[in-house]
C-alpha cells in the first residue's frame, strides 16, 4: 500500500469535503485494507457520468489496496431516497428494483474492479429487523434534528407532506454502515445528511465512526445544470460509443478539465499543456475505452474524424427496415428510436435538427417516401439508413 500522504493526495483530488480529515488519516494509518462503502438504490435502470464520479473515486480506493463494499439498496429503494425531493416518492415494485439492480451491476463493473468489490443487498439484514429493532433504531435520532435537513425543512415550511416512512430512510441507510462496519463512505454532496447519519449511528452502536468523502455533482454537457437524464444533458455509460465520443468532443474546454479531474487519474498539469482539442480527444478515447475497449475507442475516433474532420458520413451506418413504404417524419423518428417521443421529434424538427439525404426537414407534417433507401440524420451524431419493406 502507498504511503499515507500519497493516499491522502489521491483521495482528496476532486473531493468537496472530508469528514473528518483526522478520522480518515487515522484509518489509513492502520495499514490494513479499509472497507469503503458505497450505497446505491436501484431506482432507475441506467447510470451516467454523474454516477461515474463516485465510481472513479472508489476505483482509486481499490488501486490503493482498499475494498469497496457496494450496497445495493433493494430494501431502501422500496421507500425511496427523499434527498432533494419536494414530495413523497411512490414506492417501487420489487420486480422493477430487481431488474434495475441487475443492470446496475453490469454497468458499475465497467469502472470498478470486480475482484476488489464486495456486493451486498441491504434486504439481507433490514428485512430481518423486528418492530423492536426498528423502535430502537428510531430512538437514536430526533424529529427536530431530522427537520434540520434542507429538503424536509422546506417541505415542512410549505406544509407539503412528509411521511414517517421517509424519516426512516436515512436511519436505515445509516444502519447499513453499522451492519457492515464501514471504515469510509463515499457519496455525492446531495447525500451528506445520509452519510453523516452513518457516522452518528456507528457511534451510538459503539463503533468507530466512518470517515466520509463527499464529491461534487457533475455538470451535464450544457456546462450549467447537474447531469440528468430528464434534462437531456447526460452521457450514459451504455450509450453507443459514437454518442459518448461525440458528446465529449462537444463540451466546453472548461468543462473538459473538470471531467478530467473527476473522471480520470490524468495529471491536470499535463492536460493543461495540451491543445484543448487534443486533450478532449484523449478524454473521449479514455471514456470510450473504459466503457467498451481500446479497439472501440479507436473506431469511435475514426468515425468522428470521418464526420467532422472530413465532413463526410460514418463508414458504417446501420440499416433499419420499416414496415411501411411511406411514413410521416414524426412517426419515422419514433419508430427508428432516433427520437424518444413524438414531442421530442417535433422539437428536433423545429430546431432544424433533422435531415433526410442531407436536406433539412422543415415541417413535422412531411411524409417520407421509403421506397428508396434514405439516410436520416438527427443532430450531429445520429445516422440511420432507412428503407420501407
Amino acid at each position: 500500500m502507498k504511503e499515507v500522504k500519497e493516499q491522502l493526495d489521491i483521495i482528496n483530488r476532486g473531493a468537496v469535503e472530508i469528514i473528518t480529515p483526522e478520522d480518515l488519516q487515522a484509518k489509513l494509518l492502520l495499514g490494513r485494507p479499509l472497507r469503503v462503502k458505497w450505497g446505491a438504490d436501484p431506482s432507475a435502470p441506467d447510470i451516467h457520468l454523474g454516477h461515474a464520479v463516485v465510481l472513479n473515486k472508489l476505483r482509486q480506493f481499490q488501486e490503493l489496496g482498499h475494498k469497496v463494499v457496494f450496497v445495493i439498496g433493494d430494501f431502501t429503494a422500496l421507500i425511496g431516497d427523499p434527498s432533494g425531493k419536494s414530495e413523497t416518492r411512490k414506492m417501487l415494485s420489487r420486480e422493477v428494483i430487481e431488474q434495475n439492480a441487475k443492470t446496475y451491476q453490469e454497468q458499475v463493473f465497467k469502472i470498478l474492479d470486480r475482484n476488489m468489490t464486495e456486493v451486498v443487498y441491504n434486504s439481507e439484514w433490514l428485512e430481518k429487523m423486528g418492530l423492536a429493532d426498528v423502535f430502537q433504531l428510531s430512538s437514536q435520532y430526533t424529529v427536530a434534528r431530522m427537520l434540520e435537513r434542507k429538503d424536509f425543512k422546506e417541505r415542512f415550511k410549505s406544509q407539503s407532506d412528509i411521511s414517517v416512512l421517509e424519516f426512516l430512510y436515512p436511519l436505515l441507510q445509516g444502519y447499513d454502515s453499522v451492519h457492515l462496519q464501514a471504515d469510509i463512505e463515499v457519496g455525492g454532496t446531495d447525500q451528506k445528511f445520509n452519510l453523516l447519519m452513518g457516522r452518528t449511528l456507528q457511534q451510538r452502536y459503539g463503533q468507530k465512526p466512518q470517515a466520509v468523502v463527499t464529491l461534487p455533482l457533475l455538470e451535464g454537457t450544457d456546462g450549467a445544470q447537474k447531469m440528468s437524464k430528464s434534462l437531456g444533458n447526460y452521457i450514459g455509460v451504455t450509450e453507443p460509443l459514437n454518442e459518448i465520443y461525440g458528446k465529449i468532443m462537444s463540451i466546453s474546454d472548461k468543462l473538459m478539465l473538470r471531467y478530467f479531474e473527476l473522471l480520470t487519474n490524468y495529471s491536470l498539469n499535463e492536460i493543461k499543456k495540451m491543445h484543448p482539442k487534443e486533450a478532449k480527444m484523449q478524454l473521449a478515447r479514455h471514456l470510450v475505452a473504459q466503457f467498451y475497449d481500446e479497439a472501440k475507442a479507436a473506431e469511435a475516433e475514426k468515425g468522428f474524424d470521418a464526420v467532422f474532420k472530413n465532413k463526410g458520413l460514418p463508414e458504417k451506418i446501420m440499416l433499419f427496415p420499416v414496415k411501411a413504404p411511406r411514413m410521416g417524419i414524426v412517426d419515422l423518428l419514433v419508430e427508428t428510436k432516433l427520437a424518444a417521443s413524438k414531442m421530442e421529434a417535433k422539437r428536433l424538427i423545429g430546431q432544424n435538427g433533422v435531415r433526410i439525404d442531407d436536406a433539412i426537414v422543415s415541417s413535422d407534417k412531411e411524409i417520407i417516401d421509403l421506397g428508396i433507401e434514405k439516410i436520416v440524420k438527427v443532430g450531429k451524431r445520429k445516422f440511420l439508413r432507412v428503407i420501407g419493406r
